[in-house]
């Protein structure tokens, strides 16, 4: 996949106060949005949307582009 993730950014919620216990708690993603994110998947714009809010970041701080090799 051309498209991965530049943080862990479960990590990065956990410093921001959010573990996944709190995140599911209050209802902000549900148990597949986190296990994709666990598994390195890209997750649905809304999602991601707010990762972007909850992280304090901008999309490009969250993924890149890297070309894989053939």
């Amino acid at each position: 996949m051309p498209i991965k993730y530049k943080i862990n950014v479960l990590e990065a919620l956990k410093e921001k106060g959010y573990n996944t216990g709190k995140i599911r708690k209050d209802k902000i993603m549900g148990e597949a949005m986190l296990q994709k994110i666990r598994e390195g998947e890209m997750v649905s714009w809304a999602v991601f949307e707010k990762l972007c809010q909850l992280l304090e970041c901008q999309p490009s701080d969250l993924i890149e582009y890297v070309e894989e090799e053939v």
